[in-house]
């Protein structure tokens, strides 16, 4: 009996091991506050971010590939997919990616900061994700909500059970934006925070996050 239950619980385990081990929404801040140079910068240090090589092994080389979405948020209703998911199994794909993130438009330019609607359609995009062991949501952002609910209620009325939130904050604009994202957005096991000096450190910022979340660490074995 014991062999048959092993046997049930690697079949119902294994499809969605083999498929995918972390399911992770990008979502990048386009609000009033980010100028057209910053934008920029953040378009352009994502898509360095996505094919650093220490990045780029941390995603690849573990036991199953990651599914990747981003989009772009301001206001209630200003969300803009700008990568659907995808899984990225190769160097191919990452390019690819990268490639689309500096080439696409600013979604956005002139609405506020609804950080609690960011985090609803982020829920919904997860709804809609290939299936993995893992669901995280990487929220980044220079200013805290302005419009619309705050994060904590987004939480208790948009489905984030098991779902780790993780943020990138960028410094030097408003003082309130660290404890904020500490107090009002990290959740889920292991949550943490990133922060960036400046749309000028995003690249860096975005690079030790990203393989942060990506990597796999194998716990139990010998040193």
């Amino acid at each position: 009996m014991r062999w048959l239950a092993l046997c049930l619980l690697a079949l119902w385990a294994g499809p969605v091991a083999a498929n995918c081990r972390l399911a992770l929404v990008l979502a990048l801040d386009v609000s009033a506050s980010v100028d057209a140079a910053e934008h920029q910068l953040q378009r352009q240090g994502l898509a360095a971010a996505l094919t650093d090589t220490a990045v780029a092994g941390a995603i690849l080389d573990g036991s199953g590939p990651v599914a990747l979405a981003i989009f772009e948020w301001s206001g209630r209703q200003q969300q803009q997919v700008l990568q659907d998911w995808v899984l990225l199994e190769g160097a191919d794909d990452l390019a690819a990616v990268a490639d689309r993130v500096r080439a696409l438009p600013r979604s956005y330019s002139e609405f506020p900061t609804a950080m609690g609607y960011a985090l609803g359609y982020a829920a919904g995009m997860l709804q809609r994700a290939p299936a993995c062991l893992r669901q995280v949501v990487d929220v980044s952002g220079d200013g805290i909500t302005n419009e619309g609910f705050r994060p904590q209620l987004a939480y208790r009325h948009f489905p984030f059970a098991n779902v780790t939130v993780n943020g990138l904050v960028v410094t030097g604009d408003d003082a309130r934006v660290v404890p904020y994202y500490r107090q009002e957005v990290l959740r889920g096991p292991g949550p943490f925070l990133e922060e960036a000096a400046g749309f000028e450190g995003f690249e860096a910022a975005m690079t030790r996050k990203l393989f942060r979340e990506t990597r796999e660490l194998i716990l139990g074995g010998r040193p």
